[in-house]
């Protein structure tokens, strides 16, 4: 492995002119990435009806074809899923990824085209690998193997030739063989889909093993590490696995879950964001200690960014890189190799760089609370929860939040679902600084909470420690990409999960 891994960061630093080139011309860059697209699928179905032969410019682009949420453009993946092909990408594509950022019992199947795979996900997992280095010159990544904690996937019955399954899942399923000298556990036990018997096979399979990089949805790394250490009888990860230098995580906002990860590592390592959604690899951090994830440019993947205002019209407008601002709250749509045209793909970013653009993502579309104006977004409760924990000694391993309202004799309030790792001496002080964390960072929140004429305190409701995966479990939703709804905006999902907490109460 020794001997390995000087030649591959040798070919990883090969990589980084390439880098460069993008950095220093990111808006042609995006411009060539639109034609090659257009160009490409031009004779497909649905570049035939929407004329793609005709366009040249981005402007005539946007012009001929309509924002697509998934519900659009779902009959397309349909079909293809049933075996038609050259719809909407001119390759064949046989891989969907199954997307389930939220517990909606609705799945989406995302196109994954060998464009997708190679040009888009590995490529840019190849960058993230190149820029690590350029910052760790000294680094020891490849003399050891990287944890990674997948997902599942499953033969369609559609049709033979179509599979599907979590990004992970088949990202790990059509990596090249080389791949497995540098990664555990083995593709048997990374692909098996009842997650409490695969987190026993990845900690029994991986302690003996020389690990020196995880990455893994959080809450599912802190589970599978707390278990490595009573398996060992450690009392910090460094022990059982010396030469670990980095965390790689995304999907959901690390700060809830950093100080745990700190104890428990128990010795200082590097922690970098990637944003590889399975529409595809948009952003990582290039180093630790960067204010945002760095915008992949030239992967396959044409931008748009929607101001969040323009959501919900029925002409939205979009910007490019050229007309993006710091701090502004935007919905990423994209144009892939895959086969996704004007794409909402829900999720909303912020920049916080424009030289290079760097991202930040803040939340969800539809992920929310502002029932009586507040305007509360993930990225505010994810700090205030940190802030709040911090002040109480506590630690938070998940929570859900919506709006309590009006009634006869109440005014309106925010109901908090969380369980602790370690639970605060007093919960109506955690409940005080969160709702004092809540105002600093959002000022419309702090102007409904003035004298509690909108808004009275929080509302805080302490769960059993695994409550939430107990009815994840329940709506077969466990594990993978499936994530308890930080923010709703309606009671639906909270009312469920105290229903089912009263069940579980009583049996």
């Amino acid at each position: 492995m020794r001997l390995l891994s000087p030649a591959i960061s040798r070919l990883a630093r090969l990589r980084l002119w390439q880098i460069e080139h993008w950095l220093e011309n990111p808006v042609e860059t995006q411009r060539e990435v639109l034609q090659h697209l257009v160009t490409s699928a031009q004779y497909t179905e649905f570049g035939r009806r929407y004329d793609f032969s005709k366009i040249f410019s981005i402007r005539e682009f946007k012009n001929a074809v309509p924002i697509h949420e998934y519900d659009d453009i779902k009959p397309y993946i349909h079909r293809v899923m049933r075996g038609e092909q050259n719809v909407l990408w001119n390759t064949p594509i046989n891989w969907f990824a199954k997307s389930s950022g939220t517990t909606s019992d609705k799945s989406k199947f995302i196109p994954v085209s060998d464009e997708s795979l190679e040009d888009c996900h590995y490529k840019g997992a190849k960058d993230v690998l190149t820029l690590y280095y350029q910052y760790h010159p000294e680094s020891d990544l490849l003399t050891g193997k990287g944890l990674v904690i997948g997902g599942s996937h499953t033969i369609s019955h559609l049709n033979a030739e179509a599979h599907y399954g979590d990004l992970s899942a088949l990202l790990l399923q059509n990596s090249p063989f080389w791949s497995t000298w540098i990664r555990t556990p083995e593709l048997q036990i990374a692909l098996l889909d009842e997650w409490e018997n695969k987190i026993e096979k990845l900690a029994q399979s991986t302690i003996r093993e020389n690990v020196t990089s995880m990455s893994g949805v959080p809450t599912w790394t802190l589970v599978l590490i707390k278990r490595i250490l009573e398996i060992t009888g450690k009392d910090c990860l460094a022990d059982v696995w010396p030469s670990l230098e980095l965390y790689i995580h995304g999907g959901v906002s690390f700060i809830p879950y950093r100080e745990q990860f700190e104890t428990l590592v128990g010795k200082e390592i590097n922690y970098l964001e990637m944003y590889n959604a399975s529409e595809g690899f948009f952003s990582a951090q290039a180093r630790p200690d960067e204010d945002g994830m760095l915008l992949f440019l030239d992967h396959g993947i044409f931008m748009e960014f929607m101001p969040i205002e323009e959501y919900g019209k029925a002409n939205p407008e979009t910007i490019g890189l050229a007309d993006v601002e710091i701090g502004h709250q935007y919905a990423l749509v994209i144009n892939t190799n895959g086969g996704l045209w004007r794409y909402l793909v829900g999720d909303t970013i912020r920049f916080t760089s424009l030289k290079p653009f760097r991202i930040q993502v803040t939340g969800r579309l539809k992920h929310f609370m502002n029932a009586f104006g507040e305007e509360v977004i993930v990225d505010n409760t994810d700090k205030a929860i940190a802030l709040a924990s911090e002040k109480t000694s506590a630690i938070v391993n998940d929570y859900t939040a919506a709006p309590v309202y009006f009634s006869n004799d109440l005014n309106g309030a925010h109901e908090w679902l969380v369980e602790f790792e370690k639970e605060p001496e007093n919960i109506n002080h955690f409940a005080y600084e969160l709702d004092n964390a809540l105002k600093n960072v959002n000022s419309d929140y702090e102007a409904k909470r003035h004298k509690d004429i909108a808004l009275r305190k929080p509302v805080i409701r302490v769960l059993p420690n695994g409550l939430f995966a107990s009815w994840l479990r329940s709506k077969g939703k466990l594990g993978g990409q499936h994530k308890v709804p930080r923010l709703s905006n309606d009671r639906r999902y909270i009312d469920e999960i105290n229903a089912f907490f009263a069940r579980t109460m009583t049996c």
